[in-house]
């Protein structure tokens, strides 16, 4: 038979937490930018969708293409 060892039991400190002061946040909130890369405004904008994309039917990564084609060519984003 294998005899199992028995482990020994340590006893920890009990930490006493410390009290924080909580931040006041305000009421109004700013709009915030855009997390990341580019914003891009399409504030007025003309174009409809059959004007950007066509009309034909089209699979996402055609669309993401085609997308920012257009942004490029009208200079619509902003880093």
């Amino acid at each position: 038979m294998i005899k199992k060892k028995k482990r020994k039991t340590v006893k920890r400190r009990t930490v006493k937490k410390r009290t924080m002061k909580k931040r006041t946040v305000s009421k109004k909130t700013k709009t915030k930018k855009p997390f990341g890369g580019y914003t891009i405004s399409f504030k007025n904008r003309k174009e409809t969708l059959e004007q950007v994309f066509g009309k034909a039917s089209i699979p996402p990564s055609q669309m993401t293409k085609k997308l920012w084609k257009f942004v490029k060519a009208k200079r619509l984003g902003h880093k």
